[in-house]
């Protein structure tokens, strides 16, 4: 894409606005706009972005064995009145009547309308397990949106919901999406670390969160320093339940689960730090199954109500939490899974002709090896577009000047090191193409 005919609104201040890192840096780079408080337009290279995410999470949530359906943005307050949760979800609950005085809702989860499903197509037992998902946007009025995406009213979320026969069955699938997880997280570059948590208003008593760690985390969290050599060796191999008992096994709690006279963990052993909230998952059984009378025909016996789990991630929230736990003075530094572009191509002489050809030519070799460039060939000077590049965050920034095309060289700038070289055109898009 040349940057000439993108659109790339950036920021050379900082917003006023803005208080933590990823806002600052998401308004900078041109990636959103607010269109109301806590409600965001997503411009094209933050979009790029968000899509990035979302296709790792479709991809491991099908390797898991999930079924990806679609459910609406706006739900019958009916399934939420059977449900018994209507009256007591609170004000961040968007309330809606419509021409014909029926009340709706903007959906903040999805519990009700998927059993709703599932409870009209699945009666006997033979049909079971089932997981669904789907990727939607949903809505919360929080009373004090704040951190750009981070905490907004609207937001794009995926959520899955298992349906088994029997408890032991529902703590298989709660272990398979936990390892799906891990997968995912790990895949876009983040060290996620899951801890027990409190069910809250989802209900049951089995529940983790996912968290990575940034200076800026919302919460206080505890864990053991071995989490961080997991991390860096990160493998999954084994059964699911053993899986998830190496990674449950050492210390981990939020502020609010942490308990100093329990915990165990030796001095020096034990970090403090901070945490971003990016996945949370719950086990509650027949808590929505049974008031809505979700129940299967049992091999042995008389209809027995579902055994439920439900499994959020964060997708536009991953975006902000990403660059919260990469990002420098200089901008964000994106992990080259999810980066818009993984190549930011500069022409450092946009005056010259011999300079335009040889970067036209390279920009449309890259692009027939499918790399994904964003070339600059506006006419801003050299400076300008180092520290834009700098601040939109590309795993690869290639410079071409009038100096480095009489030597027949590019210059190459690892973005997350530092790092620069020389190489030749020719090695150059020998490395971005392997």
């Amino acid at each position: 894409m040349r940057m000439s005919r993108y659109f790339l609104p950036t920021l050379k201040e900082n917003p006023a606005e803005a208080q933590i890192a990823s806002h600052r840096l998401m308004l900078r780079a041109g990636m959103v706009r607010q269109g109301a408080a806590g409600i965001y337009s997503w411009l094209p290279l933050g979009l790029r972005v968000l899509k990035k995410i979302e296709q790792i999470v479709r991809e491991e949530q099908d390797r898991a064995g999930a079924l990806e359906v679609l459910m609406p943005t706006i739900q019958s307050a009916d399934l939420w009145s059977e449900s018994g949760r209507y009256d007591d979800y609170g004000k961040e609950m968007l309330r809606i009547t419509d021409r014909h005085g029926r009340e709706m809702l903007y959906g903040p989860t999805n519990e009700e309308l998927i059993t709703d499903i599932f409870r009209r197509e699945v009666k006997s037992y033979r049909d079971l397990p089932k997981n669904l998902y789907h990727i939607q946007w949903k809505f919360r009025d929080e009373i004090r949106p704040r951190f750009g995406v981070m905490r907004g009213r609207e937001f794009l979320m995926k959520d899955a919901y298992s349906f088994d026969l029997t408890a032991e069955d529902g703590v298989k699938s709660y272990n398979a999406m936990f390892v799906a997880y891990l997968r995912t997280f790990a895949r876009m570059g983040l060290t996620a670390i899951p801890m027990r948590a409190d069910t809250g208003p989802i209900g049951g008593d089995l529940s983790h969160e996912f968290l990575i760690i940034a200076e800026t985390g919302e919460s206080e969290v505890f864990f053991h320093n071995k989490f961080n050599d997991m991390s860096d060796n990160f493998k999954v191999s084994g059964d699911h339940a053993t899986i998830v008992a190496e990674w449950t096994e050492p210390y981990a709690a939020t502020e609010e689960m942490h308990d100093e006279d329990s915990c165990s963990v030796a001095e020096g052993e034990l970090v403090r730090g901070r945490g971003i909230e990016v996945g949370h998952i719950f086990f509650f059984g027949d808590k929505y199954s049974k008031p809505l009378n979700a129940v299967v025909q049992g091999p042995e016996g008389p209809p027995s109500a579902v055994q439920m789990g439900s499994y959020g991630i964060g997708v536009s929230r991953l975006v902000g939490g990403i660059i919260e736990a990469s990002h420098d003075d200089n901008g964000i530094i994106w992990p080259e899974a999810v980066a818009p572009f993984k190549v930011g191509l500069m022409n450092l002489g946009p005056k010259k002709e011999d300079c335009v050809e040889f970067c036209d030519k390279l920009y449309a070799d890259l692009e027939a090896a499918g790399v994904e460039v964003l070339y600059d060939d506006r006419k801003d000077g050299a400076g300008a577009k180092f520290a834009n590049m700098d601040l939109i965050g590309l795993p690869w920034q290639v410079a071409v000047g009038p100096r480095g095309l009489k030597n027949g060289v590019v210059e190459v700038k690892n973005r997350a090191t530092g790092e620069k070289r020389e190489l030749t055109p020719e090695a150059f898009l020998a490395e971005m193409a392997a």
